[in-house]
């Protein structure tokens, strides 16, 4: 049976892979977070994988926290840098697969059309340094070695846009929504569920394990704007969203203007079908509204 140590297992991506393990009868699951494993302590990750026998390590837990990290400066980099690179050490050591989890931020939004995993990362905030640096890291120390860069994850569970909006639409008349950043929400379970696709294709031998950086994200493109709006239309909030500039709303760190990621490759390389970001949004809200 194939072993998968999920890291940052009581995160929003952590809990939304939980929320699959039951499709996957065929893979054994062992999550861990920071009270069983110290991500940060190479030598406690060599010592805690060893034993394990795993065949893939997913790595979600990472320093999210966007404008903290701006002040948090040395926190945000051990976690989303340093910490990535023991991961690929203890695989090298270990002998098992790594697949990592990273982020839009590591280009600076001054694009006009999607970016591709070739295009050139320059980030504008400390969060997308560390972790264009821990992308760095994690391939000098295992190259073999998958990243999944993706954007706006939202889900039903731990923090988030959508649960956010959802609260302040029903504690307030009116919100104030920044309208000219674009990107594709990303629907944390559609992230999940297509990494641990890839896991069973190459484990079932129909494609092989390729190493290197793709992009996901749910199709389409909107403003944050127009993702409140239909937040509160779907889930019945009747709650006036006013259209602002970047400008209105500063922020401790720079948010790119334009965010959307080219799919193309992760489609092709393993036939990974992409929901639209307004169906997945639904699907989500469903989700919140049968767990209320």
């Amino acid at each position: 049976m194939t072993r998968v140590l999920v890291t940052g297992g009581n995160g929003q991506l952590g809990q939304c892979i939980r929320s699959l393990t039951s499709s996957y009868s065929d893979i054994e699951f062992i999550f861990t977070d920071v009270d069983d494993l110290n991500i940060c302590d190479l030598n406690d990750l060599k010592l805690y994988t060893k034993p394990l026998n795993i065949d893939y390590l997913i790595n979600c837990a990472a320093y999210t926290a966007v404008d903290k990290a701006e002040s948090e400066q040395v926190a945000s980099k051990q976690l989303n840098a340093e910490a990535v690179k023991n991961i690929g050490l203890a695989a090298l050591e270990n002998n098992f697969k790594v697949i990592h989890v990273s982020t839009d931020y590591v280009f600076d939004g001054k694009s006009f059309k999607p970016y591709r995993e070739t295009d050139l990362a320059v980030p504008e905030s400390n969060y997308g340094q560390t972790k264009l640096l821990g992308e760095k890291l994690l391939m000098e120390s295992q190259p073999e070695s998958i990243i999944i860069r993706t954007s706006w994850l939202y889900s039903e569970f731990g923090n988030n846009f959508v649960k956010t909006m959802i609260k302040l639409g029903h504690d307030r008349d009116e919100l104030r929504v920044v309208a000219d950043q674009v990107g594709s929400p990303t629907y944390a379970v559609d992230l999940a569920e297509a990494i641990l696709t890839i896991i069973s294709q190459v484990e079932k031998f129909t494609k092989p394990f390729l190493a290197g950086i793709y992009h996901y994200s749910n199709e389409g493109v909107c403003s944050w704007y127009d993702f409140s709006i239909n937040i509160h239309q779907m889930a019945g909030v009747n709650c006036k969203v006013t259209p602002i500039e970047s400008r209105e709303f500063p922020t401790a760190a720079p948010r790119p203007y334009y965010s959307v990621l080219n799919k193309t490759k992760i489609k092709a390389t393993y036939k990974i079908e992409i929901p639209y970001w307004r169906l997945s949004l639904e699907k989500c809200l469903m989700n919140l509204v049968s767990k209320n």
